[in-house]
């Protein structure tokens, strides 16, 4: 148990928390940068990026404690190209959450969760392990962090922010806005590549399998490079490689720091015509590619692009039982049969665990068109990641819930996105996101091979080619 001291300070912090929610300001306005006061907690009572160290009252979320930096002792890792390897291959569920049991743990679970123990209460369930808060960040992303803090802003209404790139940009977060480019822009892969499976699971358990290879390149995460948030923020290049009516499509953009002046751009390549065509306006709720329409362009990772159609609020932390430390679920000794399940994968592999979580809510703005009126988003405290999202219909119901499984990837320094399953309450279909088991190469991470030239309408014409 915390002594009185971290159970008060615990309290202070919930009421920060709730302030900023209830002190969201108008979507024009330029919010205040954070003030000395609290710019002084980083690192303090809170970590360098702006999660309570502390751990909860009863102790089940442990206090941070940061102790490893890259590849834990003990831990035999290969290097990038590897499936990743479990820092606790001997620990074993404190308890398995049911159908049976769910009232005594409901208060922990999202809706999404519930609703998923209602649709499939003979088989859903929730193996919860013992919480670790073990690995940090480098110190060149806490020296971001605390720069953020003091000069970091939004600016064109918070379609764009003006920062310092390689670490989170509002660790002390006063609005949505705020929050949601938290997670929009992390610290994550500098470069990555993999080709990765997909399946559409109908509700009678047919698989319809995708193939994709994808490379992702992210200049600001460069380890060692910190710089101002101009020009671009990201680039990404998919190449379909399954189904076979779709082998050879190819699309490739580019994200900046500014959706206002500065447009998501993207191209596609089109085997049949052998054609590079630009996609205007491609994201918001778009099909993504590949995927039987089970989701949307601007919810892959949960949310991307700009937040110009929804008002964003803070509603608060809550504790809750999320996917977490997510090895085993991604290890190359699995085959997909060993995962793949009518309505939800096999739960023995998953892994979750109980953590602190900041509550994200977007409403879709008076005027706007997206297939989801309401979406409720939860993030990491300690990683600013996005790890479960529940997406309700332009009726207000609860229609999607979805949950991203990651993983501390030694050889970068952070947290790297895994498979992300994409549930249809309605349907009883799920998507599996970006398997890796059976694929020998699995995730190749920073290893600083791609260029600008890399993406874009001529290496789509050249890839394609």
């Amino acid at each position: 148990m915390p002594d009185n001291k971290e159970s008060t300070m615990s309290k202070k912090i919930t009421g920060l928390v709730l302030g900023a929610a209830a002190a969201l300001l108008p979507a024009h306005a330029v919010l205040a940068k954070a003030p000395p006061d609290e710019i002084a907690r980083l690192g303090k009572d809170l970590t360098c990026v702006g999660a309570e160290k502390a751990a909860n009252a009863d102790g089940s979320i442990p206090a941070f404690s940061g102790k490893w930096l890259g590849v834990p002792p003990g831990v035999d890792f290969k290097g990038t190209g590897h499936h990743p390897v479990d820092p606790y291959p001997a620990e074993k569920p404190l308890f398995v959450i049911t159908a049976a049991n769910l009232a005594q743990y409901a208060n922990r679970l999202s809706p999404g969760q519930k609703a998923l123990f209602a649709r499939y209460p003979s088989t859903f369930r929730m193996p919860v392990y013992p919480s670790h808060r073990d690995f940090r960040f480098p110190d060149g992303v806490c020296k971001t962090a605390l720069d953020n803090a003091a000069n970091a802003e939004l600016i064109e209404g918070g379609e764009g922010v003006a920062g310092t790139g390689g670490g989170p940009l509002f660790p002390l977060p006063k609005s949505g806005l705020e929050l949601l480019w938290n997670a929009n822009a992390p610290y994550r892969a500098w470069t990555e590549e993999l080709v990765s499976d997909n399946a559409y699971v109908l509700a009678d358990g047919k698989v319809n399998w995708g193939r994709v290879k994808s490379r992702n390149f992210a200049p600001p995460s460069e380890p060692g490079k910190r710089g101002k948030t101009l020009g671009h923020s990201s680039f990404y290049m998919n190449e379909t490689l399954l189904p076979e009516r779709d082998k050879g499509e190819v699309n490739t953009g580019t994200e900046y720091w500014n959706f206002a002046k500065e447009p998501r751009q993207s191209w596609r390549y089109d085997p049949g015509t052998r054609r590079v065509r630009q996609s205007p306006g491609y994201g918001y709720d778009m099909s993504f590619p590949g995927t039987g329409g089970s989701i949307t362009v601007d919810e892959v990772r949960l949310f991307n692009g700009s937040p110009e159609r929804f008002n964003w609020k803070i509603v608060g932390k809550k504790e809750l039982y999320i996917p977490y430390n997510a090895y085993r679920f991604h290890s190359g000794k699995l085959k997909y049969s060993d995962i793949i399940r009518p309505g939800h994968v096999n739960p023995e592999h998953m892994r979750y665990e109980l953590h602190r979580v900041w509550v994200l809510e977007a409403e879709l703005k008076p005027g706007f068109r997206h297939l989801y009126g309401k979406r409720v988003m939860y993030l990491d405290e300690d990683t600013w990641f996005m790890v479960m999202a529940d997406n309700y219909d332009t009726r207000g119901e609860l229609w999607r819930t979805s949950m991203l499984n990651y993983f501390y990837a030694y050889e970068m320094n952070t947290w790297q996105a895994g498979v992300g399953l994409y549930h249809d309450l309605n349907a009883g279909t799920y998507l599996a996101f970006n398997l890796i088991n059976e694929q020998p190469g699995a995730y190749r991470l920073n290893e600083g091979k791609f260029s600008e030239r890399d993406f874009g309408p001529e290496a789509a014409r050249r890839a394609g080619l």
